[in-house]
């Protein structure tokens, strides 16, 4: 896929204010400071077209970028460690939920997970719940240039098996790096073939 047009739309406090689902949409979601805003700005070919942060919890709203004036990229408020109340994140987390169960567009969700860190509780838990809600989703793990390669599909490999134990079919993962663009392409071309899913169906 080609990435000729990428732009900023509208961001939302609830999903019933989201733009009219008249295109396929593909959500992005990760624990803070995965490198979310990153992977958009490289997959878009536009490195301001998502507000990068060193300060975790930035994204508090549903982002919608229009790619090529035919899909939806969203952007979804990370889950985590984010500095925020008690009440705060119980709404954020409501919100993310509504979201992911109520957007009839909504094709797919990338969680990403940072590939320098051995499983993650929080992670497993997450996609736990995407499986309870059948929600198609598949993996994104960022920062694999931070990593020796060999350290990166040790953890990798650790992560996918981690979820044998209680899955039995595994979803499609990608291994990326901003940096290099590493995975890009992989993941274009995955978000390309569901389009056409899409336009076949409507």
């Amino acid at each position: 896929m080609i990435i000729k047009s990428a732009e900023y739309l509208i961001s939302s406090p609830e999903w019933e204010k989201c733009p009219v689902p008249n295109m396929p949409e593909f959500a992005f979601i990760g624990r803070s400071n995965v490198g979310k805003s990153s992977l958009i700005n490289v997959l878009a070919n536009n490195e301001k077209l998502a507000k990068t942060s060193g300060t975790p919890g930035k994204t508090q709203l549903i982002n919608h970028f229009v790619i090529n004036k035919a899909w939806y990229l969203v952007d979804l408020p990370g889950y985590g460690f984010a500095k925020v109340s008690h009440s705060q994140r119980k709404k954020w987390e409501q919100m993310i939920e509504n979201y992911l169960r109520k957007r009839e567009n909504l094709m797919h969700v990338f969680v990403l997970i940072d590939s320098r860190h051995t499983p993650q509780k929080l992670d497993l838990d997450f996609i736990s719940q995407l499986g309870q809600w059948n929600i198609p989703f598949s993996l994104v793990f960022t920062k694999a240039d931070k990593n020796s390669q060999a350290e990166t599909s040790r953890n990798v490999k650790a992560f996918l098996n981690k979820m044998r134990e209680t899955w039995q079919f595994l979803p499609a993962s990608f291994i990326t790096s901003t940096v290099k663009k590493t995975g890009r392409d992989a993941i274009l071309e995955f978000i390309d073939e569901m389009n056409a899913q899409f336009r076949a169906i409507a």
